[in-house]
C-alpha cells in the first residue's frame, strides 16, 4: 500500500473473465445439475457446449456386433438370412472368439473412457482450484486496491475539510472587517460635516477678520485629508467585496469537491466492505463494458490539488487584504485625529489672538473715550475763556469810543489812549488764538470720535469672530469620533 495522499496509478479496465473449458459432472440423475446457477449466457469463445445433451451424445455407446455389422452392411434385404420364427435346430451366429473379442473390446473401451474421465476429473479439479485461487487472489487485490482508494479519498476529504474550515473562517473574518470598514467610512461623515460647517460659519466673519488665517488653512487641510481617507476606504471596500466574491467562489468549489468526495468515499467504502456473502449483490449484465470514468488518478489528484491551491491563494490574498485594511484604519484614524488636534490648536491660538485684540481694542476705546471727555472739557474751557474775554473787550472798546468824543485839543494820544488801543489788539489777538485753539480742539474731537467709531466697529468685528470661532466652531468640535469608532469597532 502506498502512502496516504500519494497519487496512485490505477487502471480503469475491468478484469477479463477467464473462460472455463471443462465439462460438468455427469450424473445419472437429472436433478444433480439442475438449478445450480441462474441463466447467464457465456461468451461465444467459451468451449462449453450449449446443451448438456452433447455430453451424453459424445459419451454414449451403441453396442453392435462389429463382425456382423461389417458383413451385413453390403447385403440387400433379399440376401439377408431369412427369419425363422420357429427355431428347432441350432443356428450358430458368432464364434466364442468373436464373443470374447467383443467383450474385450467393450472392456478396453470402458477402461479408456474411465481413464479419460479420470483425467478429465483430475484436470477439472485442478482447474477449479487454480481458478478459485486466481479469483480469490484477484478479489483480495481488488479489495486492497479499493481500501487504498478509500484511504486516498479520506485523505483528500480531510484536506478539503481543513481547507474549507480555514476558508470559511477567513471569509467570516474578512466579512467582519468589511463591516468595520463600512462603519469607519460612515463615521468620517461627521468630521467632514463639522469641518465644512466651520468653514461656512467663518465665511460670516466681517471686515478685516475675513482673513485666510492658519485656522482656515488647517480646516481646508482637514477637509482634504478626510476626503482622501474616504477615497482610500472606499477603494479598499471595493477590494474587500471583490475578494469576498473570490473567496466564496473558491469555497463553493471546495464544498462541491468535498460533496463529491463524500459520495465517492461512501460508495467505495461500501464496495470495499462487500463480500461474497453480502446482501444486495447481483448480476449486472454488460456492466464491465461500460466505462463511465472521466478522469485518471493524476487528473483526479490535480483537480483537488488545484482547488486547494486556489483556496490557499485566495485565502492568502484575503489575509493580506485584511492586514492592509487594518493598517489603513489605524493610519486614517491617526491622521484624522492628528489633523483634528492641529485644527483645534489653530482655533485656540486664533481665539487667543482675537481675544487679545478685542481686549486691546477695549482698552484703546476706553482711553479714547476718556480723551474725548477731556477734549470736550477743554473745548468748554476754551469757549468759556472766549466768553470771559468779551466783557473786557467791550470795556476797552467802550473806553476808546467814549474818548473819541473828547473836544478839540483834548483828543490827545496819551498813554491811556495807547494802552487802550494795545489792550484792544491784545484782546482781539487772544480771542483769535482761543478760537483757533477751539477749532483745533473740535477737529481733534471729531478725529477722536472717528477713532471711537472705528474701535467700536472693530470691537464688534472681533466679538463676532470670537463668537464664531469660540462658540460655534469650537462648540461643534468639542466632540470628535473616538479611535474605536474611527476604526469601525463601534
Amino acid at each position: 500500500m502506498g502512502l496516504v495522499g500519494s497519487p496512485l496509478t490505477a487502471t480503469y479496465a475491468h478484469p477479463r473473465s477467464t473462460p472455463t473449458r471443462f465439462l460438468p459432472a455427469i450424473s445419472t440423475m437429472a436433478s444433480s445439475y439442475k438449478n445450480r446457477v441462474p441463466y447467464y449466457p457465456l461468451p461465444q469463445s467459451s468451449g462449453l457446449p450449449w446443451m448438456p445433451d452433447s455430453y451424453y451424445k459424445t459419451a454414449s455407446i451403441n453396442p453392435t456386433l462389429a463382425p456382423f455389422s461389417k458383413s451385413s452392411q453390403n447385403l440387400t434385404s433379399s440376401e439377408k438370412l431369412p427369419f425363422i420364427p420357429n427355431r428347432t435346430s441350432l443356428c450358430i451366429r458368432y464364434t466364442p472368439d468373436d464373443w470374447y473379442k467383443s467383450n474385450l473390446t467393450n472392456y478396453k473401451g470402458s477402461e479408456t473412457s474411465r481413464r479419460n474421465a479420470e483425467r478429465l476429473r483430475a484436470d477439472t479439479d485442478r482447474l477449479i482450484q487454480d481458478k478459485y485461487q486466481e479469483t480469490r487472489k484477484t478479489q483480495v487485490e481488488n479489495t486492497k486496491t479499493l481500501g487504498e482508494r478509500v484511504n486516498d479519498i479520506g485523505f483528500w476529504k480531510s484536506e478539503l475539510c481543513h481547507e474549507l474550515d480555514e476558508m470559511i473562517g477567513e471569509t467570516n473574518a474578512l466579512t467582519d472587517l468589511k463591516k468595520r470598514l463600512e462603519r469607519a467610512l460612515a463615521e468620517t461623515e461627521a468630521p467632514m460635516q463639522v469641518a465644512r460647517e466651520c468653514l461656512l460659519h467663518r465665511e460670516k466673519r466681517m471686515g478685516i477678520d475675513l482673513v485666510h488665517d492658519d485656522v482656515e488653512k488647517q480646516l481646508f487641510a482637514e477637509v482634504d485629508l478626510i476626503r482622501s481617507c474616504q477615497q482610500r476606504m472606499q477603494q479598499h471596500l471595493e477590494k474587500a467585496r471583490d475578494q469576498l466574491v473570490s473567496n466564496r467562489a473558491a469555497q463553493h468549489e471546495l464544498e462541491k469537491d468535498l460533496a463529491n468526495k463524500q459520495a465517492a468515499h461512501r460508495i467505495d467504502n461500501k464496495c470495499h466492505h462487500l463480500r461474497n456473502t453480502s446482501n444486495g449483490i447481483g448480476y449486472y449484465q454488460g456492466v464491465e463494458r461500460i466505462d463511465a470514468t472521466i478522469s485518471v488518478p493524476e487528473s483526479w489528484v490535480k483537480f483537488t490539488d488545484t482547488n486547494i491551491l486556489r483556496s490557499q491563494s485566495e485565502r492568502a490574498g484575503s489575509a493580506k487584504l485584511r492586514d492592509t485594511i487594518e493598517n489603513l484604519l489605524e493610519v486614517t484614524a491617526n491622521e484624522m485625529w492628528h489633523q483634528f488636534k492641529e485644527v483645534n490648536v489653530a482655533f485656540t491660538n486664533r481665539i487667543a489672538e482675537t481675544a487679545d485684540a478685542k481686549s486691546k481694542i477695549q482698552t484703546h476705546l476706553a482711553q479714547t473715550l476718556q480723551e474725548i471727555f477731556q477734549v470736550e472739557m477743554n473745548i468748554e474751557a476754551i469757549r468759556k475763556a472766549i466768553r470771559d474775554k468779551e466783557p473786557v473787550l467791550k470795556v476797552a472798546q467802550t473806553r476808546l469810543d467814549e474818548r473819541t468824543r473828547r473836544p478839540n485839543v483834548e483828543l490827545c494820544r496819551d498813554t491811556a489812549q495807547l494802552r487802550l488801543v494795545n489792550e484792544v489788539y491784545e484782546i482781539d489777538k487772544t480771542i483769535q488764538s482761543l478760537q483757533q485753539r477751539l477749532s483745533d480742539a473740535e477737529d481733534m474731537l471729531q478725529e477722536l470720535l472717528r477713532a471711537k467709531s472705528i474701535l467700536e466697529h472693530d470691537l464688534g468685528v472681533k466679538a463676532n469672530s470670537l463668537f464664531i470661532d469660540q462658540e460655534k466652531c469650537m462648540g461643534m468640535r468639542k466632540t470628535f469620533p473616538s479611535t474605536a469608532r474611527l476604526v469601525g469597532y463601534v
